[in-house]
């Protein structure tokens, strides 16, 4: 099956490089690009792609509210994002995951990672790295600028039971469903059935939206990783 890939960047030779790389692949293609995240989103809708890689810094409207826009609409529902940040000055990277975004790439990434990538975040997976993501949520949480909290859709970690909370917890350490069941004695299907479960109780779309939750709630707390 082909991935069906929209590029997002206002640079014109990084998205030429990008497209290079994905059309390498034999099972991607790009179906669209875009030089801002107003464009982004009109060829989103245009052309239904399986995933947007998606910049964060753009001109007439930014990745994240691009990104936002892309995850509440009912008709792109099947449509995932991945955004592209410099890591080190991109704490917003944070608001991208809130607003949808399932996962995340450092723009100096390996061209190999990026075909990873795109096939993990293609497939349903988030795309998230224990060390990087758990330094990037304590940055983020440790600023004094942090908003409040947005209520979670579907209820709070409250809702969970004991195991489900403990799933959660392992989830936002950046565990995938097999390291997930190796830590806790249970098979892999277990694992992913109790992901599952977990996000259907607190209405989010994804592993990153669930390590966004776990930080907001408390359950895990900066430096603990």
């Amino acid at each position: 099956m082909t991935i069906r890939v929209l590029l997002a960047d206002d640079q014109t030779l990084v998205r030429a490089a990008f497209a290079m790389l994905v059309e390498s692949a034999r099972d991607m293609e790009v179906v669209g690009e875009a030089g801002s995240g107003r464009e982004a989103v009109g060829a989103a809708r245009e052309v239904r792609p399986d995933l947007v890689v998606m910049d964060i810094r753009m001109p007439d409207l930014d990745g994240i509210e691009a990104t936002r826009l892309i995850a509440a609409d009912e008709e792109l529902a099947g449509v995932r994002v991945l955004v592209l940040t410099t890591y080190d000055t991109d704490e917003n990277i944070v608001e991208a995951l809130r607003a949808g975004a399932s996962g995340f790439l450092v723009k100096d990434t390996r061209p190999a990672e990026l075909l990873d990538a795109i096939r993990t975040v293609a497939a349903g997976e988030a795309l998230l790295s224990p060390g990087p993501t758990a330094r990037l949520i304590e940055r983020f949480l440790r600023s004094p600028s942090v908003p409040v909290p947005v209520p979670v859709p579907g209820g709070g970690p409250e809702c969970l039971s004991d195991r489900e909370r403990g799933v959660l917890a392992l989830v936002a350490r950046g565990l995938n469903n097999t390291e997930i069941a190796e830590a806790l004695g249970l098979s892999p299907l277990t694992a992913k059935t109790h992901v599952s479960r977990i996000m259907g109780k607190l209405g989010v779309r994804d592993r990153a939206q669930l390590v966004i939750v776990a930080y907001e709630s408390g359950m895990v707390t900066p430096g603990t990783l």
